[in-house]
């Protein structure tokens, strides 16, 4: 019969387990379902049989023995890799965010070895040493969750370790999302009033007379071609955006992409002022010449910049900016002191700004919502009550003293 095997305590070692008397550590060693043999080390034998229960728990619950080696990377290239349904854009964001932030530190760890614990501790690195905004965070969260989502559907992992991290990041650090903010009418009024008066800025009126009367993204306005324009029945069809966005080489180029979900894809009927500012920007056209470009194939665009090429929505924001500068300046100057009558936006506020004001004059949040494109019911309804708030209040204001009460 076989002397039983010890280690340098006297203690009786179990089959497959080791003590090396080299350096004084433990060793494990067993198969996993496909015959492939592994090894797990540890500093002491208490350690070693806790990891030895760890894949013994495994093996009943069917989790597979073969993932302990594979890496955060390696799963998430895996992942990137079947989604074939992800938009070029998406995909290319994506493979931004996480080789930034995490390939090269937290994207080595074993996926054997990464817990809640070990997912907190990285996200806090990002916020305190990386000094990064919320949503960016967040982005990253958006690709760890379904890659360690997808592990524990593939039976790599039993728990996905990311749930419930976000959450307890916004919970310690008081994190809320930045509201989109609209303009309030005072201050779309003094937007509106300026372009109409400015011989520097005229030539973007057309452009946000659209913005303020349609509602739409600015990938959606900027790719608007003169075919998605019926003046017939008074209709704006929206069917594709233009993005401006970097490639899988590093350079940044101009591309159509089609909307994310069905409630993209919709019309918008004409307002009066939104017809004549498209008439307006044709007439324009017929003068000059029409939009040079040619993007995937899409051309006849029906705003161009000074260089007769589309517009790229960033020269928007900085036209914007330039524009609300100038205002409160004049409004300062008026005032003989420092006086900000509009508070600073971006484009996308001009289309929080429509729906806003819509939500004021309608009820229907359906049409509403199909106008808007939004396909979560729940981000018209948000609009909408906090449009109507004022709107209330106004109301019972009203009320006061024309009923008696007590």
């Amino acid at each position: 019969m076989a002397a039983k095997r010890k280690d340098h305590k006297g203690r009786v070692l179990k089959d497959g387990e080791n003590y090396r008397d080299y350096d004084g550590r433990y060793s494990y060693r067993f198969t996993d379902e496909n015959g492939k043999r592994h090894t797990v080390y540890a500093k002491s034998l208490d350690e070693l049989r806790k990891k030895e229960d760890e894949i013994h728990y495994d093996r009943m619950d069917g989790i597979r023995l073969d993932h302990r080696g594979i890496t955060v990377n390696e799963l998430y290239d895996q992942y990137i890799d079947s989604r074939t349904d992800l938009k070029d854009a998406t995909r290319n964001n994506y493979n931004y965010v996480y080789n930034h932030f995490v390939r090269d530190g937290f994207g080595k760890r074993k996926i054997a070895d990464v817990n809640f614990s070990t997912v907190m501790k990285f996200y806090r690195h990002i916020i305190d040493d990386l000094v990064v905004k919320p949503n960016s965070l967040e982005s990253v969260h958006t690709i760890l969750h379904p890659v360690f989502q997808r592990a524990v559907r593939d039976q790599y992992i039993r728990n996905n370790p990311t749930d419930g991290a976000m959450g307890e990041i916004k919970k310690s650090r008081n994190w809320e999302k930045p509201k989109r903010r609209a303009l309030t009418i005072e201050e779309q009024n003094a937007f509106v009033d300026f372009l109409k008066e400015s011989k520097t800025y005229e030539h973007w009126k057309n452009m946000f007379t659209l913005f303020l009367g349609t509602g739409c993204r600015v990938s959606e306005l900027v790719g608007l071609r003169w075919e998605d324009c019926d003046f017939e029945n008074n209709i704006i069809s929206i069917n594709h955006g233009l993005t401006y966005r970097q490639d899988a080489d590093g350079k940044c180029r101009f591309h159509i992409s089609t909307p994310k979900t069905d409630a993209g894809i919709r019309e918008i009927p004409m307002l009066k002022d939104v017809r004549s500012a498209l008439l307006a920007e044709r007439e324009k056209q017929l003068a000059e010449g029409p939009c040079k470009s040619e993007i995937d194939g899409y051309k006849n665009f029906v705003f161009k910049n000074r260089d007769g090429g589309v517009v790229n929505p960033e020269s928007i924001n900085r036209a914007i900016g330039r524009i609300v500068k100038e205002i409160n300046e004049a409004e300062a100057k008026k005032a003989e002191t420092e006086q900000i009558i509009i508070h600073h936006f971006s484009v996308h506020n001009l289309r929080h700004t429509f729906c806003t004001r819509f939500c004021e004059n309608e009820t229907n949040l359906k049409v509403i919502q199909d106008i808007m494109g939004h396909s979560d019911i729940q981000t018209t309804m948000n609009v909408y009550a906090e449009a109507t708030r004022e709107k209330k209040q106004s109301s019972i204001e009203n009320l006061e003293g024309k009923v008696k009460i007590s």
